[in-house]
């Protein structure tokens, strides 16, 4: 399946009330993937989501896959930019892991479409996976790991774990949230796990001396 993304128009048409129509075809096809299914979907069903006609997806995306890795790419992109936004605000590492925590499944909770598309939709493929996890999501764990890895500097976190697999295990615990989420329809809000998820990992990793920095 094609996963190259298309060069985009330097001057992209507009939408009705000023949006642009990538944007705007990116949106409709988190909406149709997350109710249709990825695979059950057609680019028709996208256009019409959008309110542009079947040809003007082409002009943005060579393909339905294209659509839904353009759609990854972007949510990333954004992901990644607050991430180290939010770890910056701060100069306490446990706090930064609590920001990027409440970031990830806020992010999420905000949006059960796109949750749905990142939690299931994006995950029956294994070329889809094998591209992101090489790209911008090894992006996304190095703000996380960065974050871990100042802990471990400071005394704040055992320092004989390694940092890159701290991180994997945290995005883990915070990922299985969104996904349980997700599949139990439950009322309460995503981004209420953040802490726990967050007090939970900091006591594993907390240092010798029994500094956590959790809350109490």
């Amino acid at each position: 399946m094609t996963l190259s993304t298309t060069s985009h128009p330097s001057s992209p048409a507009r939408a009705p009330g000023g949006r642009d129509k990538r944007e705007a075809i990116l949106d409709a096809a988190t909406r149709v993937f997350a109710q249709r299914g990825f695979f059950q979907a057609q680019v028709a069903d996208v256009a019409r989501a959008a309110g542009v006609a079947a040809g003007t997806v082409y002009l943005y995306f060579s393909s339905k896959d294209d659509v839904l890795a353009s759609l990854f790419e972007r949510t990333m992109r954004v992901a990644v930019a607050e991430a180290r936004a939010g770890a910056e605000a701060v100069d306490d590492p446990i706090e930064q892991l609590r920001r990027l925590a409440h970031l990830h499944l806020g992010r999420l909770g905000r949006n059960r479409d796109l949750a749905v598309v990142f939690q299931v939709e994006l995950r029956q493929s294994t070329k889809f996976m094998e591209r992101f996890s090489a790209a911008q999501l090894r992006e996304y764990l190095g703000v996380i790991r960065d974050a871990i890895a100042r802990g471990q500097s400071t005394g704040a976190m055992r320092a004989d774990v390694n940092p890159t697999v701290a991180s994997k295990i945290l995005f883990g615990a915070l990922d299985e949230m969104a996904t349980d989420w997700i599949l139990s329809q439950r009322p309460k809000r995503l981004e209420d796990s953040a802490d726990t998820v967050v007090d939970i990992f900091v006591r594993g990793m907390a240092s010798s001396d029994g500094t956590s920095g959790e809350r109490g």
